[in-house]
């Protein structure tokens, strides 16, 4: 393989203590999720998933952001794969929601979209101060996606959810804390020592143990969980790429504001 076929690395990861840190690590674009993330993140779920010598697994950003959700140059020129196997976003969901032991975020900044809403399959949450959060789907021209549509009202209540869909508003780190969307806050320069910490601690119990209360944990929500993606799924197909979504990404590209307003249908 030549040097120019080497693969760019988009995902770090380290194993220490019974622990997996999964560092997300495209900070040029602010850790945001294509096709090659997505598959990244759920082969290292997998793994986790079936290795014996892993207890937990933590997940957090590099740079200064979280993850800033879907990579929009990607949304707007879907990537086509011909081998086969799955790609992208509905595996990485289906590794994330059958995760079958303790999945802790650390949200070190900015987290939009899949940044905000994979943070509800997440079994503990730990916020830097600076964290910023906001679910922009209907900004976007699509709706809510990962379950959020029933796991955030489940998490935050129904006013908190309701609002952060509707209005595509900022959730900082206090609000994410008293919504119940977080744990704790933390410093930017304590939030992986405080993560790791606690990460510790939970790996050092028996992981059949661990296995078990999880599974105890999401058992009741299971079958609502499956069915919540399933509604979003058939709706978001038929909102990509109709003209409020066309217009969200073009206004994106163009570094504008969207106008929704004079849009057929609108």
């Amino acid at each position: 393989m030549s040097d120019e076929d080497e693969p760019i690395r988009v995902l770090r990861m380290e194993d220490a203590d019974r622990v997996r840190v999964m560092v997300l690590d495209r900070p040029r674009s602010l850790n945001a999720f294509n096709d090659d993330l997505y598959d990244a993140v759920r082969d290292g779920l997998l793994e986790a998933a079936g290795c014996d010598e892993i207890a937990v697994v933590v997940l957090t950003g590099e740079g200064r952001a979280f993850t800033a959700g879907q990579d929009l140059a990607e949304m707007a020129r879907p990537r086509r794969h011909d081998d086969g196997e799955p790609h992208g976003f509905q595996s990485f969901m289906d590794a994330v929601q059958a995760f079958p032991k303790p999945l802790i975020a650390a949200v070190n900044g900015l987290g939009v979209g899949i940044g905000l809403t994979l943070l509800l399959h997440c079994d503990q949450v730990l916020v830097s101060e600076d964290a910023r959060l906001q679910t922009p789907f209907v900004r976007l021209g699509v709706t809510a996606e990962a379950a959020s549509s029933f796991l955030m009202p489940e998490r935050m209540g129904w006013q908190h959810a309701a609002n952060l869909l509707f209005t595509a508003g900022w959730l900082d780190a206090d609000q994410a804390v008293e919504s119940g969307l977080a744990l704790r806050k933390c410093s930017p320069g304590s939030l992986l020592v405080e993560t790791m910490e606690l990460a510790r601690t939970i790996a050092a119990m028996p992981i059949p143990s661990l296995v078990a209360t999880k599974q105890l944990l999401i058992g009741a929500r299971l079958d609502s969980v499956t069915s919540a993606r399933a509604r979003e799924n058939k709706v978001w197909a038929t909102l990509a790429g109709g003209p409020a979504n066309r217009e969200a990404v073009a206004a994106f590209r163009e570094k504008r504001q969207p106008d929704f307003v004079n849009l057929p249908g609108a």
